[in-house]
């Protein structure tokens, strides 16, 4: 049986559903798809629509789900979805209300009407099958456990109207034992809080990262009065950031430096969350006896938390999905559509997040690095893993694009950037390089299995899969000046253990440097910049590449390098636009009453990216009809001289556009 498993909403590629509906209402937009019980493919929509945290109707991520297959549409059985149908038609009801002009349509004909015109299917009405959102978390992370019994604990911000629910695994079946209301929500407590550091929904992982800096007992009193813990796991919580406002605290600034109250604030968050986490996971562990932990949902991806639960040395075995976040509950949406249908379930334990899509064979690859020839040139090295591993150890920062891409918001050696863990400035050359991002977060190491111990504190009493970097851990005392650049503050590190089995190449690489240098570890982070998910395919690879500092980059066999320093010659190239950029010219009345003509060009999505520029470059942009280049445009717009060269540049790091060769 062939089954597609969906997360997101039902909004187009080009506008939302309704003006305003926003990221809460849906996020984490992906597909998947299971054929009797296996994973065959999955992959999230921003890694293809190019729209971080995207919230659109999956429907470029089930086409390339069914073409990594080599499946048709018709071929699909059928459909499972992540929310509760009653769930989904009652919040589609408050959307009508509020937009009385949007015609009434049902969450299943919102779905239907997606995969008709996208697929141009059909699917028959019992064969589109919703599940409980929690319900789906869990069996993605029971069934990929591949253990007989666990306890599996789903903890997120929402499901319907549960915040937290605890789950018996037993023999591939899932018994509810408790649920915790949403006023007990503990992603809510998290989020909510973050927005005194200038942060929003999805920056959690941001400020796990920050906590490590800080003195958790400067707001430990004011955190502790929000909550109290009871009998049985379960506690009263009172998410109330205006406590801390009303005691002094002032909001942060988004381009504000951090200070030592941002830092102790993180850490004093942090610590709540561990504590009410544990609180409840400790004693479900104790009243069932069970030693097996499933964790999932989105702080599951709260790594410290994780390696908290993995040194407490309650558990024998803790799972964490890959895909924690809802993009992961689409996999569970595909395993509970088929267990209704009736469908067999094997368990087989997930030892691979790389079942997106690949890049394509030899020749396809090389005809597409053979288009962009004016700016780059290339070669198939004799061992392409010898020579990158020589690179990375004379210095050399690479993008490694090998495979299918991981599934998730993890790098995990198919779509990364490596580097030399070693000198500690690593760090910060990266940071600028690339990721233009806080200087305070971390980079992760990655060690082959056979080393991981010699330079890794790892729980003997708990086994744990460390392949999909879910865990922080301590790095050994002796090794921390060793590895400079991957040991965080506090001498932790967010681990990834590279097995041969599950990815030989990268697992030779890593070797391969450790023959070179003493060191089997790499410095491993996602291959992208600040502006953009994931690199997904070989034109987004090349785009990372051109627009940051990045030294070579390896396409499966094939390394390339740039044909000159400094900025790339843009102007033959031709400019493109993803369906929700929007390029405005309005007028604007200033306090002393002057109307100013603005230029802006912003992506109308939440928390969309908005800039203003110049006239001349909105005439070129204006202008372009993704067949000319910068250059023919720019000749009927005046010309392009250097400073609107240069702003074009800079627009296209921000991926406020893209741009492809004639």
């Amino acid at each position: 049986m062939l089954v597609l498993g969906l997360a997101g909403h039902f909004s187009p590629p080009d506008v939302e559903l309704a003006p305003g509906l926003g990221y809460g209402y849906a996020h984490d937009a992906a597909a998947c798809l299971i054929r009797d019980g296996e994973l065959v493919a999955a992959v999230e929509e921003e890694r293809l629509n190019r729209v971080k945290k995207t919230t659109k109707f999956p429907i470029n991520a089930i086409r390339a789900c069914l073409a990594t297959a080599g499946v048709a549409p018709s071929r699909i059985d059928a459909v499972g979805h992540y929310v509760r149908e009653d769930f989904l038609d009652i919040a589609l009801g408050n959307v009508y209300a509020e937009n009385p002009r949007l015609p009434l349509r049902s969450s299943r004909e919102l779905i239907t009407g997606h995969l008709s015109d996208g697929l141009g299917i059909d699917v028959p009405s019992d064969r589109l099958l919703y599940n409980e959102h929690h319900v789906c978390h869990a069996m993605s992370s029971f069934v990929r456990s591949g253990m007989e019994e666990a306890l599996v604990v789903v903890m997120d911000f929402r499901g319907e109207l549960h915040s937290t629910t605890i789950f018996l695994g037993r023999e591939g079946r899932l018994e509810r034992l408790a649920a915790y209301g949403l006023e007990q929500s503990l992603g809510r407590f998290y989020e909510n809080h973050i927005k005194l550091l200038g942060y929003r929904l999805g920056d959690e992982y941001k400020v796990m990262g920050l906590a490590p800096y800080g003195n958790p007992d400067t707001y430990r009193g004011l955190f502790s009065s929000m909550y109290t813990l009871r009998d049985n796991g379960d506690f009263d919580l009172n998410t109330n950031p205006n406590a801390f406002l009303m005691n002094g605290f002032l909001p942060r600034r988004r381009d504000e430096e951090f200070t030592e109250r941002h830092r102790d604030f993180a850490a004093g968050l942090q610590a709540a969350l561990e504590e009410l986490a544990t609180h409840v996971i400790a004693h479900w562990a104790e009243h069932t006896g069970i030693t097996r932990l499933c964790f999932v949902g989105g702080v599951a991806h709260n790594s410290s938390l994780n390696g908290l639960l993995l040194r407490s040395g309650r558990f024998t075995e803790i799972f964490v999905h890959p895909v924690s976040h809802d993009a992961g509950a689409a996999e569970g949406a595909a395993l509970g559509a088929a267990d209704l249908l009736g469908a067999s379930r094997p368990q087989p334990r997930l030892r691979s997040a790389s079942v997106g899509p690949g890049l394509g064979t030899a020749n396809e690859i090389e005809k597409q690095l053979a288009a962009w020839g004016d700016l780059i040139e290339y070669a198939q090295p004799a061992d392409i893993v010898a020579e990158s591993a020589r690179l990375l150890a004379d210095g050399a920062v690479l993008g490694w694009a090998q495979g299918r891409s991981e599934y998730g918001p993890r790098a995990l050696g198919n779509r990364s950037i490596l580097a030399d863990p070693r000198p500690a400035g690593n760090k910060q050359r990266i940071n600028s390089m690339v990721k233009k991002r806080e200087a305070y977060r971390p980079f992760a190491p990655v060690v082959t299995r056979e080393a991981a111990a010699e330079y890794f504190d790892l729980p003997a009493r708990t086994k744990a899969d460390y392949e999909f970097m879910s865990f922080v851990v301590n790095v050994r005392e002796d090794r921390r000046a060793e590895l400079g650049a991957v040991t965080h503050v506090d001498g932790s590190a967010r681990l990834q253990i590279v097995d041969p089995d599950a990815a030989p190449r990268f697992h030779r690489l890593v070797r391969a440097f450790g023959e070179l240098t003493g060191t089997p570890v790499l410095l491993n982070t996602s291959f992208n910049n600040n502006a953009e998910p994931i690199v997904q395919d070989v034109r987004d690879a090349l785009t990372c590449f051109l627009t940051t500092g990045i030294d070579y980059l390896v396409v499966e066999d094939f390394l390339v390098r740039r044909r000159r320093d400094g900025e790339p010659a843009i102007d033959g190239l031709i400019p493109e636009f993803r369906p929700v950029a929007r390029l405005v010219k309005r007028v604007r009345t200033t306090v002393s009453g002057k109307r100013d003509v603005v230029h802006e060009i912003f992506m109308d999505v939440p928390f969309g990216a908005r800039t203003q520029i110049s006239a001349g470059a909105f005439a070129v942009l204006e202008a372009a009809d993704g067949a000319r280049s910068l250059a023919s445009l720019a000749d009927a717009a005046g010309g392009l001289d250097a400073d609107i060269r240069a702003e074009l540049y800079r627009l296209w790091q921000g991926r406020f556009f893209l741009l492809r060769p004639e």
